[in-house]
Parts: structure tokens; C-alpha cells; sequence
């Protein structure tokens, strides 16, 4: 039978655990950006967003509307420095819309 553990984990700490062990992080980011995405540029944005990921620090942004994509082209810093904040970290580089 196997032994108990002494100590006690909060549910947070479980569920990072048990995403670690099953290599699971790439899966949970991807998540997390597009929400991220949603939440941050809104409703409007969010429909004309075809696609968005993340690779190698570049955050990939596919928009079906030129004019809204010549918009954001204009804040793409500071995009970026809003989704690097939501993440918790320094992970996008640069934004390319797409």
C-alpha cells in the first residue's frame, strides 16, 4: 500500500503539478492566450480574430479585416506589453498581425 504524504497541497498547486507531469503547459497556454485575447481587445476584435498563437515569443494574430488589422497595427507594442501583463510574464517578443 502506498504511503500517505504528510502534507497538504492546495488545489493550485495540484493542478500545476498534475499539468507538469503531463506535459500539458503548451495545451494550457495556448488556452490562456486566446482568452487573454478576448478579454483584452473585446467583443469587436474577437469576431474579426481568426486565429491567434504563440511561437517562439512572436504572438501570430490571422484578422479578417484589413482595416481593423492597419488599426492595431498602430498599438502592437502596447499589446504586446498588455498580454505579456495578463500572462504573467515576458513571453510575446513581438506581435505580428496577420
Amino acid at each position: 500500500m502506498a504511503k500517505r504524504q504528510s502534507e497538504y497541497l492546495s488545489l493550485k498547486d495540484l493542478m500545476g503539478r498534475f499539468i507538469k507531469e503531463n506535459n500539458l503547459s503548451k495545451g494550457m497556454q495556448k488556452i490562456s492566450i486566446k482568452e487573454n485575447w478576448d478579454s483584452l481587445m473585446g467583443n469587436g476584435v474577437a469576431s474579426y480574430t481568426d486565429s491567434i498563437e504563440l511561437r517562439k515569443g512572436i504572438l501570430y494574430v490571422k484578422l479578417s479585416s484589413s482595416v481593423l488589422r492597419q488599426e492595431l497595427d498602430y498599438g502592437k507594442e502596447k499589446i504586446k506589453d498588455m498580454m505579456n501583463e495578463a500572462l504573467g510574464g515576458e513571453e510575446i517578443k513581438k506581435v505580428m498581425l496577420l
